[in-house]
């Protein structure tokens, strides 16, 4: 119905517009119909000045055709005359009647002569006249003539433009009045549908109505029985209450909380640089502690600076514990914010040292005025530093009173009101500009100062030195000092949201037990809400369940079996080792032998057959071994075996004649080199073992890592979908939210349609009457 209406008025708006441009254009036409009018009238006038221009020229050249006749006869006449007065010579004689009569008539001659030629003058100026006046007329005329042309191209091209704008709005109406029709068909179909919908949606609002009305009734009936008392009436048992979670505000304050601690680490560090170099200049200026001794105002001065590290590095820390009381599920707001007051007791002690140290700064720098290289412009400078750190120690106690009152609703909240705390949060962030504007004025100052000390001719290289640093520790402060003042005063509207988590109705804020208790009960909260989305553990089936048995029962019996062959084979090899290790320390042993036979050898042998035997026997002693065995095989007579620790020897005890001691020590020494290389070959069967298990142990060791990033990545993919779920969870809720809001909104629009209808119904119902009241009528007339 809207929609019609709308387009209703805009019809009738295009119509409006439709009859003024209709009048402009019969406005138009009129006004060029009269311009055609006037050019017509002008180009007659032309014409008829163009006939009286060629009457005029007919006229003129008749007459300059008479004037060349006249003048012949003049010529005629003057040649008459001239025979005449030749012939009056001649007849002199004749009588004075002839001479008079013949001077009568020249001078009617010369009369006529004289009034043809002024009449001739006359013409030549009317001419001339006429001339002049019909050029000027003529120039008048062309140009008038010029300027309707154009006035009537204008109007033509202005008759044009409104014919075509005429036609465009002619078809955009034609196509705005089809639309319209389109439009109002489907309204209408619209409305049928509406209608057809508002019934349902009457049905389902009755039946809707009378269920929310017995689950109303229900509620309050279980409200009555089971409910003893209503908390959310009392202040103190309100603040129970765990309140609505709001993840993304609870990520952001973190956020913020860590660029904090970012911007008052940055300070911290600028304040302790600016300490130190401000000591150390102190022991080299006025007087160098190095080569005299330093006044006791300075040496006292000197020993507080020295203790500034006691009183800044706690600032960070206590911001460092409020960082990381700041977690995702707590609830930050001021009477949760505990360790706001540590951080508020650090900033009080470093106030208290600025305190102190303030009235030995002031007489440090007076006697440096005193000095009797302190020119005029360096005193100045002095004057203005000591303005200087009055004012910052002003701007520190300042956010030192403003912190001290953000702390009390965490420690003492009583008679606090909220309104109060949004302006505490504006004269922080004014505070903190003007901490900024401060160190911006005595970074000047110092930079003047530091550039006179430097022209003095007593400034030595340590003192120049000593300025630049603490210049450069008063630039990072400045630095800071403006991040930390632009970072609060962009995020102020967030402090001023985490005021309380009170009901906005309150005035006054929770208090810190109440809040405590707040957190437990959030916590058991969320550990319940756990609980109940582990999911319940799946059932075995009772026959699956018998299979298992049985099969459990019987891994049991063979893993005990398993148990005793393991025990029983790292038995064996505890043996195995021990006897390796009996083997090892014989091989030793009779290495160190063998060594000392070869000395014995060399020194007892002659020439070099028994090197070369040597050799040989070293190169063929598996061979040498296997015929020894085969010849004490073979021998008949009584042997008596001997263990050694290097293997098995077998010497005879018969009558028979004891070897040679050569050939005895050959024997030996092929023995000991089998022995040796069998011993080497196991060697290196054990590198390549070892090798082959430490390739092993790099493959597995690579595949550890590989897992562990692939854990840490699944890790990740875990955390981001539960922050999508999360989030998801949050939109859900809204959509739900908005969905609501729109069924009202549609309950309200169909409550609406169905008043129209009812008033559309009733003016129907009328228009029926009257026309069967205006039928009777005419029936009965």
């Amino acid at each position: 119905m809207a929609a019609a209406a709308e387009l209703q008025s805009k019809y009738q708006k295009l119509a409006q517009e439709y009859s003024k441009l209709r009048a402009q254009n019969h406005v138009l036409k009129k006004g060029v119909v009269d311009e055609q009018a006037n050019s017509a009238a002008l180009k007659e006038q032309l014409k008829m000045k163009d006939q009286s221009l060629r009457k005029l020229q007919q006229e003129m050249d008749s007459l300059t055709f008479r004037n060349q006749q006249l003048a012949k006869r003049v010529e005629l006449l003057q040649d008459e005359l001239v025979l005449s007065e030749s012939k009056g010579k001649k007849n002199k004689k004749s009588g004075e009647p002839v001479s008079q009569l013949s001077q009568e008539q020249k001078n009617v001659f010369d009369e006529d002569l004289q009034k043809k030629i002024e009449e001739n003058e006359r013409l030549h100026i009317q001419f001339f006249e006429a001339d002049e006046q019909h050029k000027r007329l003529e120039i008048e005329l062309r140009n008038r003539l010029e300027v309707l042309e154009m006035e009537a191209a204008q109007h033509q091209a202005v008759v044009d433009g409104l014919t075509r704008k005429y036609m465009d709005t002619i078809e955009k109406l034609q196509s705005d009045k089809a639309k319209l029709e389109i439009k109002s068909q489907t309204l209408e179909r619209e409305a049928k549908d509406c209608r057809v919908r508002m019934e349902e949606c009457q049905q389902q609002l009755k039946h809707l109505h009378s269920d929310l009305s017995s689950r109303l009734d229900d509620s309050l009936h279980i409200i009555r029985e089971k409910l003893p008392f209503n908390d959310t009436k009392s202040i103190h048992h309100n603040a129970l209450n765990v309140p609505f979670h709001n993840r993304r505000r609870q990520l952001k304050l973190r956020d913020l909380a860590g660029q904090a601690l970012t911007f008052v680490q940055d300070l911290v560090t600028a304040l302790l640089n600016f300490h130190t170099y401000t000591e150390q200049r102190v022991q080299i200026f006025p007087i160098d502690s190095a080569t005299d001794t330093i006044s006791p105002l300075n040496q006292k001065f000197s020993q507080y600076l020295h203790e500034n590290a006691s009183y800044v590095r706690p600032l960070e820390e206590g911001m460092l514990q409020l960082f990381e009381s700041i977690t995702e599920d707590t609830v930050t707001v001021l009477e949760t914010t505990v360790k706001l007051k540590s951080f508020s007791d650090h900033l009080t002690s470093y106030v208290c040292f600025l305190r102190k140290i303030l009235p030995y700064q002031f007489k440090s720098l007076e006697e440096e005025c005193e000095s009797s290289l302190c020119t005029a412009a360096l005193r100045a400078r002095n004057m203005e530093l000591q303005n200087d750190m009055k004012k910052l120690t002003a701007v520190f106690e300042k956010l030192h009173t403003y912190i001290n009152l953000l702390a009390l609703p965490s420690t003492k909240p009583d008679r606090l009101l909220r309104t109060n705390f949004s302006s505490v949060f504006t004269y922080i962030a004014s505070t903190l500009h003007g901490f900024h504007d401060v160190l911006q004025d005595m970074y000047k100052h110092y930079s003047q100062k530091a550039a006179l000390e430097q022209e003095l001719p007593t400034a030595t290289q340590k003192l120049i030195t000593t300025n630049d640093c603490i210049l450069s520790s008063i630039v990072a402060l400045t630095n800071g000092a403006g991040k930390v003042a632009s970072f609060f005063s962009n995020n102020l509207d967030c402090f001023t949201a985490s005021l309380s988590y009170g009901p906005k109705g309150g005035m006054e804020f929770i208090s810190p037990l109440s809040a405590e208790c707040m957190l437990q009960n959030k916590k058991k909260a969320a550990a319940f809400m756990k609980l109940l989305k582990k999911p319940c553990p799946d059932s075995v089936p009772y026959e699956e369940a018998l299979a298992n048995r049985r099969v459990l029962l019987s891994s049991t019996e063979s893993r005990e079996g398993l148990a005793q062959q393991v025990q029983q084979s790292l038995e064996k090899i505890a043996k195995l080792e021990q006897e390796k290790e009996h083997w090892m320390l014989e091989a030793q042993l009779a290495k160190i032998r063998l060594e000392k036979e070869n000395k014995k050898v060399i020194k007892n042998s002659v020439g070099n057959q028994r090197i070369e035997t040597t050799q040989e026997s070293l190169l063929t002693a598996e061979s040498t071994e296997r015929e020894k065995e085969d010849s004490m095989e073979k021998a008949s007579m009584e042997a008596v075996t001997s263990t050694s620790l290097v293997g098995m020897l077998t010497v005879t005890t018969g009558n028979e004649e004891i070897p040679e001691a050569a050939t005895r020590e050959d024997l030996i020494k092929n023995h000991y080199m089998a022995r040796i290389v069998e011993l080497t070959s196991q060697l290196q069967l054990a590198d390549s073992k070892s090798v082959h298990f430490h390739a092993e142990c790099r493959a597995l060791a690579k595949r550890l890592s590989l897992a562990d990033k692939s854990k840490e990545s699944t890790l990740e993919d875990m955390r981001l979908a539960k922050q999508s779920i999360t989030r998801l969870q949050d939109e859900l809720a809204t959509t739900k939210r908005s969905y609501e809001d729109q069924l009202s909104m549609m309950s309200d629009h169909l409550c609406s349609m169905n008043e129209t209808l009812s008033k559309q119904r009733e003016e129907i119902d009328t228009l029926k009457m009257a026309s069967k009241g205006n039928s009777k009528k005419n029936r009965s007339r």
